[in-house]
């Protein structure tokens, strides 16, 4: 048991651990895409303004939250509303999201890992062709990188807050940032690359519909991990000496950067080698993006380099979104790991089995959903489409009840933990925060149009995914 609570070491370090639990596969490959098929720039300015109008907001809120109680998200539930009052729902879906999120998670992180693997040791031209991302996720060599991956995050873990997470972060975040942008540097150098810059920067406003405003507030929304109780729990690690407020804007300003400069990275690297693509026909899916499509444009680039080249260039590219992969898993996961420390009691290593007992049937059983074992992959149907059990767990708890938990944050700081106690917290740290124009948009966000926002996406989200049915 430990008697004084663990805290980040420095503001720095805080911020690289969000921004790492907030970088994933979603920005360096989703966002790009989702660009260039929504109006480009255009796009890029109503996500912004997405995550300025609404998301730092809702980030503000956990964040203070957690560290005005000093507890993971059931905890500070329970601190604020009592271990008998309804709110309690609220930490528990706080609570079970992540659990649920890191088990989809650790296979598509699996998936990068077996990939780098792939590419450094030469095979490029293999996982260039079309049936050979199927044969990998049905191989029963996933499960050797399953184990790999599992001992890796665990003694990071292990390490506890400062020792794991942040040094973690500190490595990895600067070196993402550093690979992120040499690659762009270096495909922004290669021919009809400017194409592909065209149609990421170019607004075209025509393209900006209620479907696309949508999909940016999703983007948003996800990108910046609201709704997890990743910040509610990190929040309760930082110093009352630090700015709230200003650890908040840093995250969602290196967030958003970073999914900026994937878009320089992926659409021209795209034109450079298809200069004939269609954005219509690029899927919006980040998995099928990243597995099945860019082998066959980093295998193009031997044109170029030459294959040890193009190798070389795809090794870079895995290892830079496992990297990005491997952060978002260390956080996702420290919110069960801080739950069983605060309400179990339990010691850190101690808390890390126990999680790692109760996710890996549920891991195991999302790796077979693919084709190894008919039953999880095809576990069940709704909207007129079979969904594996790795699709339910997308569909329910990243899909769905993301915006549901932001929803809920929004309502319970405004109306149970109050706006007075909210400002109280936030100035911890900031004097400057009281009486800002900061805290009166806070302020009115969050107890006005915010919920109303996350409401209706949340509904519109259920229709779509659930029953078929489009509210937009």
């Amino acid at each position: 048991m430990e008697n004084q609570r663990e805290q980040f070491r420095s503001r720095l370090g805080f911020i690289l651990a969000a921004a790492g639990s907030a970088v994933g596969i979603g920005n360096l490959v989703g966002f790009p895409v989702n660009a260039a098929k929504s109006g480009g720039a255009a796009f890029l300015l109503v996500y912004a303004a997405f995550v300025v109008i609404i998301c730092l907001p809702v980030m503000m809120a956990e964040m203070a939250l957690g560290r005005r109680t000093q507890r993971n998200p059931l905890g500070a539930y329970q601190s604020v509303a009592g271990d008998k009052s309804w709110w309690r729902i609220g930490g528990w879906l706080a609570l079970i999201t992540p659990f649920m999120i890191a088990v989809f998670y650790q296979v598509l992180t699996v998936w990068l890992l077996g990939y780098f693997v792939g590419a450094v040791t030469g095979n490029l031209e293999a996982m260039a062709q079309p049936g050979y991302f199927g044969q990998f996720i049905n191989s029963y060599g996933v499960f050797i990188y399953l184990v790999v991956l599992t001992a890796m995050v665990g003694v990071i873990l292990n390490s506890g807050v400062q020792n794991g997470i942040e040094r973690l972060a500190k490595v990895l975040m600067p070196s993402l940032f550093v690979m992120l942008l040499i690659l762009t540097i270096f495909v922004l150098t290669l021919p009809n690359a400017l194409v592909g810059v065209q149609y990421y920067l170019v607004p075209d406003f025509g393209k900006i519909n209620l479907e696309v405003v949508n999909l940016a507030l999703s983007q948003a929304f996800f990108s910046l991990s609201l709704g997890m109780g990743i910040l509610i729990t990190y929040g309760s690690y930082v110093s009352r000496n630090e700015s709230v407020a200003g650890g908040a804007k840093m995250v969602a300003a290196v967030d958003t950067s970073v999914a900026f400069f994937a878009g320089l990275l992926i659409l021209p690297a795209i034109f450079v080698f298809n200069p004939a693509t269609n954005t219509d026909e690029l899927s919006s899916s980040s998995v099928s993006l990243v597995f099945s499509f860019l082998p066959k444009i980093f295998l193009s680039l031997q044109a170029v380099v030459g294959y040890v080249g193009a190798s070389i260039f795809a090794s870079a590219f895995f290892l830079l979104v496992f990297f990005a992969a491997l952060t978002s898993q260390v956080s996702i996961l420290q919110v069960p790991i801080s739950a069983f420390q605060d309400e179990l009691k339990f010691s850190r290593a101690k808390s890390v089995l126990a999680l790692g007992a109760c996710a890996a049937l549920l891991v195991i059983a999302s790796t077979v959903s693919f084709g190894m074992v008919n039953y999880f992959t095809e576990f069940t149907s709704y909207a007129g489409q079979t969904k594996s059990f790795f699709d339910v767990i997308i569909d329910v708890f990243y899909e769905t009840i993301l915006p549901l938990n932001g929803l809920v944050i929004c309502l319970f700081a405004v109306y149970r933990w109050r706006r007075s106690n909210l400002n109280a917290e936030m100035s911890v740290g900031d004097a400057a925060y009281q009486g800002s124009l900061t805290q009166k948009y806070v302020n009115f966000a969050l107890g006005t149009f915010i919920p109303v926002v996350l409401l209706f996406v949340f509904v519109s989200t259920v229709a779509l995914k659930f029953f078929g049915i489009s509210l937009i």
